[in-house]
Formats: structure tokens, C-alpha cells, sequence
């Protein structure tokens, strides 16, 4: 099962896919222009891996808080996935895991799992 991390919400755009044998993750910066990119960003990433969307089973979104031009346009990217792939996704809030010391990206679907995060719900929080 592949699975994909998008976080826009904070400094920097971070991707990151977990295969069954490999991680593989980038930064990017976080500016308009790749914001309206982040589709192409995505694709690139996935394709140097050697991987395409079709072979991505579930997204992890991270929900903020946030900048909101970001985490507006990773919201609206994810959903198209889901409709065009019908790829599952999971919009998490680093506050949704209380009580964890240390949250690393590679522990989000898991922590996911744990904290029954609802699949393909929106609830985002941006900063002010």
C-alpha cells in the first residue's frame, strides 16, 4: 500500500510517500506560485520515485493550522484525487494526536489509524 503526506500548512510544501520498502520525501518552498503548481509538484515527486497517482492508495492531508491560500488549494487538489482516482484521504491536525511527544510525518497514518481520524472529512484550521 502507498500512501502520501501533503503538508502546505506550514513553512515549507512537504511531500512525502511511504511504500512498502521505501520513504521518500521533499520541501519545497511554500509561495504562491507553487501553490498553483502543487499539482505538477506532486506528480514530479511522485514520478521520481517511480510512481504515478494511480498507485497511490490513501492521501494524508495535514489540515493546519495554516496558511490559508495553502491549505485551501491542497484541500481542492486531494478532492479532485479522490473523484479522478477515487484515492481515500485523510485531513489530520497535528492537535488531533493529544498526547504524543513526537509526531514524524512517517507516523501519521499510523497515528491516524490510532486516533480514528475519519476518512475524507474537512475540517480545516488556518492561522490568522
Amino acid at each position: 500500500m502507498n500512501k502520501l503526506i501533503i503538508d502546505v500548512a506550514g513553512k515549507k510544501i512537504f511531500l512525502m510517500v511511504i511504500t512498502n520498502n521505501d520513504i521518500y520525501s521533499i520541501t519545497k518552498e511554500n509561495t504562491k506560485i507553487n501553490y498553483e503548481k502543487l499539482t505538477m509538484i506532486i506528480n514530479d515527486f511522485l514520478n521520481s520515485n517511480e510512481l504515478d497517482l494511480k498507485d497511490i492508495n490513501k492521501i494524508y492531508l495535514n489540515r493546519g493550522p495554516g496558511s490559508f491560500a495553502g491549505i485551501r488549494n491542497s484541500l481542492s487538489i486531494v478532492k479532485a484525487f479522490k473523484l479522478t482516482n477515487n484515492i481515500d484521504y485523510f485531513c489530520y491536525s497535528n492537535q488531533d494526536f493529544k498526547g504524543e511527544k513526537e509526531i514524524k510525518y512517517e507516523n501519521i497514518p499510523d497515528l491516524c489509524e490510532k486516533f480514528k481520524i475519519e476518512k475524507n472529512l474537512i475540517n480545516p484550521i488556518y492561522s490568522g
